[in-house]
């Protein structure tokens, strides 16, 4: 069995606004097996943000040499060695990782073996998701916020920080006035806020009954966001701090010291599938709460990241709904009804 590679950038069908800026498009490297079109895997990364990613050259080059590895090695190692052999070289490349592990998912598949069978993946159950209202003007933002009610979904996940706080927080408060406590409201900062204007921020947002907030201040900064966590009246959930942590060792004393409420995990960004799961062991044996989102990956990825999150079978929304982004995205049998998302046969 040979792979190669093919790049691709998927387009956004309206501009994607978060505190870090705008996109409109974004790069993934296609992992193909020639024998067989379903034995597949996606690298996608975002630029400015992914720690494995700092040009395309420099990414594909990577890429090239998992491509030639595979190769050279596949016929000559079991397929479980050769995918612990990249787990080790790849441990500071989690999103060229994760489309390892995806392509070795879907050849297990192939042989006849899911490691993540369950009711979700049976077209039996349905995960359980937040819709995401992306920064934009407050007037497409309200438009955004009435389209998801009327798809069914009673959590929102709101990105702040780009635009006038005050601003963003009217729109915060029409909804929660208009829909009362049948929504929850989440919102994601990106590391949008500081230690002059934080607690300010969070007061305000208590004042709305917010659930929780991502990375309110940026990442680096661990005695800051230990003193946030522990004094701050919503919950704070961790999610570019965990960036480029990929030692277990880290990965625990990261956790003892800030013990933040949540930790939001992206396979491409935290270890791939083997990192993320390893988070999640350590969160749960600290009495940390967990949610799975995607790293704007297209069809490809998603479809691996849905099938983990629905075997681990969370009872909590999780930020799945990614899907319909792009113009030119893949084809997915899975879908999103009623805030949930399940495949179309389910």
């Amino acid at each position: 069995m040979n792979i190669f590679y093919e790049k691709i950038e998927l387009r956004f069908l309206f501009p994607a606004g978060t505190s870090r800026g705008v996109l409109q498009k974004k790069p993934s490297w296609i992992l193909r097996c020639k024998e067989e079109e379903s034995i597949i895997g996606e690298c996608s990364v975002i630029p400015g943000l992914n720690m494995d990613y700092t040009s395309d050259r420099q990414y594909e080059e990577k890429v090239n040499w998992v491509c030639e590895t595979f190769n050279m090695l596949f016929n000559k190692l079991k397929a479980e060695q050769l995918l612990n052999f990249f787990t080790e070289e790849l441990r500071d490349y989690p999103s060229i990782l994760f489309g390892v592990e995806g392509l070795f998912y879907q050849l297990a598949r192939f042989r006849g073996v899911d490691s993540f069978h369950s009711a979700f993946s049976e077209g039996q159950a349905a995960i359980p998701i937040n819709g995401l209202i992306w920064m934009g003007s407050i007037d497409e933002m309200k438009t955004r916020v009435q389209q998801k009610i009327a798809q069914g979904f009673s959590v929102l996940k709101f990105k702040i920080g780009a635009l006038d706080f005050d601003k963003e927080y009217e729109l915060l408060s029409a909804v929660r006035k208009t829909f009362g406590a049948a929504i929850e409201i989440r919102v994601d900062a990106n590391g949008a806020f500081n230690r002059n204007n934080v607690h300010e921020v969070l007061a305000r947002l208590k004042a709305l009954d917010v659930h929780s907030i991502e990375q309110p201040i940026m990442s680096g900064q661990s005695d800051l966001m230990r003193s946030i966590c522990k004094s701050a009246p919503i919950s704070i959930a961790l999610d570019e701090e965990l960036i480029g942590i990929n030692v277990l060792r880290n990965k625990v004393n990261l956790l003892e010291k800030i013990s933040p409420q949540f930790i939001i995990l992206k396979p491409s960004l935290h270890g791939g599938i083997v990192g993320t799961l390893e988070w999640i062991s350590l969160a749960e044996k600290m009495g940390i709460g967990w949610w799975v989102t995607s790293a704007l990956e297209s069809a490809i990825g998603l479809e691996v990241i849905a099938r983990m999150v629905g075997f681990l079978n969370p009872s909590i929304p999780q930020g799945l709904g990614t899907g319909g982004l792009f113009e030119n995205n893949f084809d997915s049998t899975l879908v999103i009804q009623k805030g949930t998302l399940t495949y179309k046969n389910g």
